[in-house]
C-alpha cells in the first residue's frame, strides 16, 4: 500500500511524503477481563530525494495505526547521501539480531533488486538503482533497522576528504584511477 501526503513545514511549501505500509500485524494483549485486540502497522516514509524514515505504531484499527506510524517516521526521518541522486556511494551490510542485509552499488538501469521491506525503504528513499540481499531472519522489523543501519553508516566523500586532510577533486580522482586500473587488469587476464 503506497500513499502519497503533503507534509507541511512552518515556511516552507509543501513537500510530498511517500508512504508504504510495509506490515500490519493483529496483536494481543491478555488482562484479567480477557484479551485486547490491535493492530501494530510498521511503515516507511520517504521523499524520494535522500530523506527517509521508518516507525511502528499499534491502534485498535489498522488506519489508525498506519496513521500513528507514519507520523512518528515523519519525526525520525534520515538524510542519505546519494551517489548521482540515483544509488549508494558504496557498498556495505549490517547486521541487527539475526538478521543481515547487504547493499551494493548498481550501474544506471538496473534497477530496484531487492524484496519486501528493503523495497518499500529505497523506493520511498528515490534509489533508481541498486542491489541488495538479506540473509537470516525474515522478520520484517529486523530487515527495515539492519537497512537503515546500513543507509546510516555511508561516507559521504566530503566527509573522507575532511579526515584525510585533502581537496574533494583529489579523493574522486583517485576513484576514477582505480577503477580504470581495475577494468585494465581484467581485460588482460582475460584469454583472446
Amino acid at each position: 500500500m503506497e500513499k502519497v501526503a503533503e507534509h507541511k513545514k512552518q515556511g516552507e511549501v509543501q513537500e510530498l511524503i511517500v508512504e508504504k505500509l510495509v506490515s500490519v500485524r493483529r496483536v494481543t494483549k491478555v488482562v484479567k477481563g480477557g484479551k485486547n485486540m490491535r493492530f501494530s502497522a510498521l511503515v516507511v516514509v520517504g521523499d524520494q530525494n535522500g530523506r527517509v524514515g521508518y516507525a511502528s505504531a499499534k491502534a485498535r484499527e489498522v488506519p489508525d495505526a498506519v496513521k500513528k506510524a507514519a507520523e512518528k517516521a515523519r519525526k525520525s526521518m534520515i538524510r542519505v547521501s546519494l551517489k548521482e541522486k540515483r544509488t549508494i556511494r558504496h557498498d556495505m551490510s549490517a547486521r541487527v539480531g539475526a538478521g543481515l542485509v547487504f547493499l551494493r552499488t548498481a550501474p544506471s538501469g538496473t534497477g530496484v533488486i531487492a524484496g519486501g521491506p528493503m523495497r518499500a525503504i529505497f523506493e520511498a528513499l528515490g534509489v533508481q538503482d541498486i542491489v541488495s540481499k538479506s540473509v537470516g531472519s525474515g522478520n520484517y522489523h529486523n530487515m527495515v533497522r539492519a537497512t537503515f543501519a546500513a543507509l546510516k553508516s555511508i561516507v559521504p566523500p566530503k566527509v573522507i576528504a575532511a579526515k584525510l586532510g585533502k581537496k574533494l577533486p583529489e579523493i574522486l580522482e583517485r576513484r576514477h584511477v582505480n577503477k580504470s586500473s581495475e577494468a585494465s587488469t581484467k581485460t588482460k587476464q582475460e584469454p583472446a
